[in-house]
């Protein structure tokens, strides 16, 4: 019996009792905000070379977010209105419709924008009215409201199109900066008068006391100002801002009122608020990536994104945010420097491929207006005119499309047959261009110019296939996301996805990415 009682004292203690379930992982909370943040033409690389000055909000996501370091568009041109159209929708232009910045609308016979419309009116300024319509997809904003959650939407930008495009057709609000009036402005597509709040600021007038300001070196306070915004309130002023890191500091003083007066995030459901940093982007194409402006308003950028998350922390609690951050495209170098660098680059002008096309079509067809309208150097020709000569369309294409192949340093030349038919070889630019063609809205050649070549004048742009113009970070920050650096191939069009996975809402309807599975908890 006294050799049996260790066995049953281990039977008493449970020493071999089935071992418990483990406990099931803990679900994240919900986020109560999504906020999604562009800054335009804000290259990869700067994260790089300009990281060691980084101590505030763009050092919060790359210490604390997951990074996907080589993540790219997978479009073709990459200009602003595209990418933040497919920031929140995952849509190429081929399915969003969104094919440019500006294009010719064959139906109204029109230049339009994207975010044109002529049935609403401009509150706060007198320009034209503007609206998502030209839209053809549903975004994550829109989704989320479709889901029957309540929620909220509000996109802030200098630019129309960034401010209006990210929150999509459902969204409740978009603001954007006037250079007439120096308002924050919207349109009669969300609302019939601009909320309190907003009639607020603008009452203000906070934008004046960025007049006459000087915009100085924050690593060198001493030296030479960078730039100086013209001295007194009014249009010369107001149309300047944008080119100092002043107009970020608009953009962020807005976002606070509006997070405030629309109670974002303070809800029972997940509201949706996109800020565009639109003021990198026209220094940037004054200065070209390698001037000491870039590298300051990087870092400035660095220090508004800071004061930003600082807020919605006293507000919501950064807790309860989830951050997608992106830009909307890069930026080529200097052409001149890249020459000093013995690198290939140079100059174009798009008005000498247009005039070129021109000349050639009258030259076989007669006398005419052959182009009617164009989305930078791509022409749309003049339909009309082609019917009338009782001329093959194809082959008026194909004979426009032969004088620009043969205009030196031009790479690639498309017509819109070639794209439709599908008649392209299959390499990372040819898929590209087909990612940019909407058989409604397209121009009739895609011209793509050689790496370095640009079609401006002066300064510097973006729009090429090229990796400098594709490659953007992009981050998520927040509950469910797991942090780290991510170093496997990546495209804009998955965040919409992923979002759409983690807030568990259907995926957005155009969106082409895929869940970055890796990122989520």
């Amino acid at each position: 019996m006294k050799k049996a009682l260790p066995v049953l004292c281990l039977l008493a203690c449970g020493a071999f009792a089935q071992p418990r379930p483990a406990a099931a992982p803990k679900t994240p909370a919900r986020p109560k905000l999504v906020l999604g943040i562009v800054v335009d033409q804000f290259r990869l690389d700067y994260f790089y070379r300009f990281r060691d000055k980084y101590n505030g909000g763009l050092a919060k996501l790359y210490t604390q977010g997951a990074f996907f370091t080589n993540a790219h568009y997978e479009h073709f041109p990459t200009v602003t209105a595209i990418g933040h159209s497919t920031f929140l929708t995952g849509a190429t232009p081929s399915i969003s419709g969104i094919v440019g910045n500006e294009w010719y609308d064959r139906e109204k016979k029109r230049q339009v924008t994207s975010v044109w419309d002529g049935s609403v009116k401009m509150l706060g300024g007198t320009a034209d009215g503007a609206s998502p319509r030209n839209l053809l997809v549903s975004g994550i904003a829109d989704e989320l409201k479709m889901s029957g959650r309540t929620s909220k939407a509000v996109g802030i930008s200098m630019k129309d199109r960034s401010a209006i495009l990210p929150v999509g057709r459902m969204g409740d609000a978009a603001y954007w900066f006037d250079n007439d009036s120096g308002n924050m402005v919207s349109s009669t597509y969300y609302f019939q008068e601009m909320p309190g709040w907003a009639k607020a600021f603008n009452d203000s007038r906070l934008v004046d006391k960025y007049c006459g300001q000087e915009w100085k070196s924050i690593e060198d306070p001493a030296a030479k100002p960078l730039y100086a915004v013209p001295a007194g309130a009014g249009k010369k002023c107001y149309a300047s801002i944008e080119r100092s890191p002043y107009g970020n500091d608009l953009l962020v003083e807005f976002a606070e009122r509006a997070i405030v007066g629309e109670k974002l995030g303070q809800g029972s459901g997940v509201d949706v608020l996109t800020v565009s940093f639109s003021a990198n982007d026209r220094v940037g194409h004054d200065v070209g990536p390698d001037d000491p402006r870039v590298r300051d308003i990087s870092i400035r950028t660095d220090r508004q994104l800071a004061r930003l998350f600082q807020f919605i922390d006293q507000k919501i609690g950064m807790q309860n945010v989830v951050v997608a951050f992106t830009a909307d495209h890069g930026v080529a170098p200097l052409p001149e420097l890249m020459q000093d660098r013995k690198m290939p680059g140079g100059r174009l002008p798009e008005s000498a491929i247009l005039k070129r096309v021109e000349d050639h079509l009258s030259g076989l067809y007669g006398q005419g207006k052959w182009i009617v309208g164009k989305s930078g150097p791509a022409p749309y020709l003049n339909y009309e005119l082609i019917a009338n000569k009782k001329l093959d369309p194809a082959e008026v294409r194909e004979q426009a499309a032969h004088i620009v192949r043969e205009t030196a340093h031009i790479y690639r030349v498309y017509t819109r047959d070639q794209l439709a038919s599908g008649q392209t070889p299959d390499d990372l630019i040819d898929r590209r261009v087909r990612n940019g063609y909407h058989a409604q809205r397209a121009a009739d050649l895609f011209i793509v110019i050689e790496p370095y070549w640009l079609f401006e004048r002066s300064g510097t742009s973006h729009g090429t296939p090229y990796n400098y113009d594709t490659h953007v970070p992009v981050i998520l920050m927040g509950p469910g996301i797991k942090a780290g650096k991510y170093h496997q191939r990546a495209a804009v069009n998955d965040i919409a996805p992923t979002l759409a996975t983690l807030l568990e809402v259907e995926v957005p309807s155009g969106a082409t990415g895929r869940v970055l599975d890796e990122a989520l908890r």
